[in-house]
This record gives structure tokens, C-alpha cells and sequence, in this order.
């Protein structure tokens, strides 16, 4: 049985969604109504939020508009840095976030911090821990006698350690 979401646990997600949306590439009509479904069930109040979670199929193409408007109206607008390099960092902090936190498989964000965010920014010493992860899975052999759980936790802490030195730099910076 699936539980319910809590308001809080609706706007992470509204706001996952906005960061998504953000960095990543196009999210889909089906889950930004899904997702304000979900708040206002949940018992987020926005004055556009019945309005998303209430289009039909063949309003689907409203739905990008409204989804901003929710995120306008709570609070939530995410905008990425302008400088693309910022961006980039942003992104792997991000991504990183989610390592440690859970939401996002180990080896999917490695995985991404390797092919989308080192790549563009030169492989930079700070991701290599993370890049490091990505190529062990991406080179992983059962026969290796390493252990998925083990990867995970390499991952995680590299993660957690990233987020650790560049909290640090901006905090000195």
C-alpha cells in the first residue's frame, strides 16, 4: 500500500520536477499534471494547482505553462545558473544530492555526473571520485567478486564527500 504524500514531500517533488526540468531536458505533460495531483492531495494550496492536476489529454500542452505558474505561485522557481560552466556545477551538486539522499540510483547519477557534467567541464579533479564510480560499473565484471552494495557505498560516499569539499569552497570562498 502506498502511503501518502505529505505537503512537504509534494513540494520536493514539485521542486525535484523544476530542477529537472532545469538541467536535465524535457519532463513530460503526464508527470507535471501527476505531480501537481499528487500536492494537491496532498493539500498544497495554489490558486493554478487544480488547474494542472485537472487537464485532461487533449490539454496536455498547457500543462508546461501551468506547472510553471504553480511553481511561481509556492515559491518554488528554480533557474539555473547563467553562466554554462556554473550551470554544469550546479548540476553536479545536484546530482549528488540525490546520490546520497536516496533518490537517485548510484550508478544512474555517476553515470550522469561521468557522460553530462565532467565531460563538459574538462573532467575536473573534484568529479573524478564520482567519473571513477561510473567507469568501475560501466567496466564491472561479476567475476570481480565486488559487490553491487559495494558500489553503491563507493558511490555514495564519493557523493557525500563532493558535497562536503564544495560546501566547504563556497563557505571559504
Amino acid at each position: 500500500m502506498k502511503t501518502l504524500m505529505t505537503p512537504d514531500d509534494a513540494r520536493k517533488q514539485l521542486s525535484h520536477i523544476a530542477r529537472e526540468r532545469a538541467f536535465c531536458s524535457h519532463v513530460g505533460s503526464d508527470r507535471l499534471i501527476r505531480a501537481g495531483l499528487d500536492a494537491l492531495i496532498a493539500g498544497v494550496e495554489s490558486p493554478s494547482l487544480a488547474l494542472l492536476a485537472g487537464l485532461l489529454r487533449t490539454e496536455e500542452p498547457e500543462a508546461p505553462a501551468l506547472f510553471d505558474q504553480v511553481l511561481e505561485e509556492l515559491g518554488l522557481v528554480f533557474q539555473p545558473p547563467a553562466d554554462p560552466r556554473a550551470a554544469k556545477w550546479a548540476m553536479a551538486h545536484w546530482v549528488a544530492g540525490q546520490i546520497v539522499d536516496g533518490s537517485l540510483a548510484p550508478a544512474t547519477g555517476t553515470h550522469t555526473i561521468w557522460a553530462d557534467i565532467a565531460y563538459d567541464l574538462g573532467y575536473p579533479e573534484d568529479l573524478e571520485p564520482l567519473v571513477s564510480c561510473a567507469r568501475t560499473w560501466d567496466d564491472c565484471q561479476e567475476s570481480w567478486g565486488v559487490s553491487i552494495e559495494e558500489l553503491n557505498g563507493e558511490a555514495v560516499e564519493a557523493a557525500a564527500q563532493f558535497l562536503i569539499k564544495r560546501s566547504t569552497a563556497e563557505a571559504e570562498g
